[in-house]
């Protein structure tokens, strides 16, 4: 029995992590989930419980989603800075919340990141003008980014600016230093730069 909840419990985080990375659910939450129902009726069991716990993480990552790209679509965005330990004073919406910068985006105010990248790391939007600047940030480095469908991305430096859905309240720095969709994402301070440590 216990085998079995083990077994459901590492599907469940493979699909999570899958989920969370933007990947398909195929190759390493496919194989954990089929050693999952390997064994018989106690698999068969295993394998039930596993989509089970697959199905409610996959439902909380995109309540996350839905529920970050809603706060973030309407009105006019703000940026403002606060201090996050180690990390010292970064970039943060009106809620706190972390923004981040992704090394791919090489040409000022341009973004790479669409699809299941930008379901991932959504970005920052306004739909009234630029953004306007709270305590700690500078207005003169403030702009914004066109993207592919026609929303208002903000950008900060020229770099466009994104949300980590990884990332569930306000404080929270999960997404800092992580390696997706091809390049690295990294926290920004309040001169626009990358902060790596």
């Amino acid at each position: 029995m216990k085998r079995t909840a083990r077994a459901a419990t590492c599907a469940a985080a493979a699909l999570f992590a899958a989920v969370l990375t933007g990947c398909s659910s195929g190759s390493s939450a496919t194989s954990a989930a089929g050693s999952a129902s390997s064994g018989g009726s106690s698999g068969g069991a295993a394998s039930s419980k596993a989509a089970s716990a697959s199905a409610k993480v996959s439902s909380k990552a995109a309540s996350a989603s839905a529920t970050a790209s809603a706060a973030i679509a309407k009105g006019q965005a703000t940026v403002a800075t606060k201090t996050e330990g180690k990390l010292g004073a970064i970039l943060v919406d009106a809620k706190g919340r972390t923004l981040y910068l992704f090394d791919a985006d090489k040409k000022k105010n341009v973004s790479t990141c669409t699809g299941a990248c930008a379901a991932a790391w959504p970005p920052l939007l306004t739909t009234k003008g630029a953004a306007k600047p709270g305590k700690g940030a500078d207005k003169s480095l403030l702009g914004t980014a066109k993207r592919s469908g026609g929303a208002t991305q903000v950008s900060y430096n020229g770099h466009p600016l994104y949300y980590y859905v990884g990332d569930t309240k306000a404080g929270q720095t999960n997404g800092q230093g992580l390696n997706q969709f091809g390049a690295l994402w990294y926290v920004v301070n309040a001169k626009g730069k990358q902060v790596t440590s």
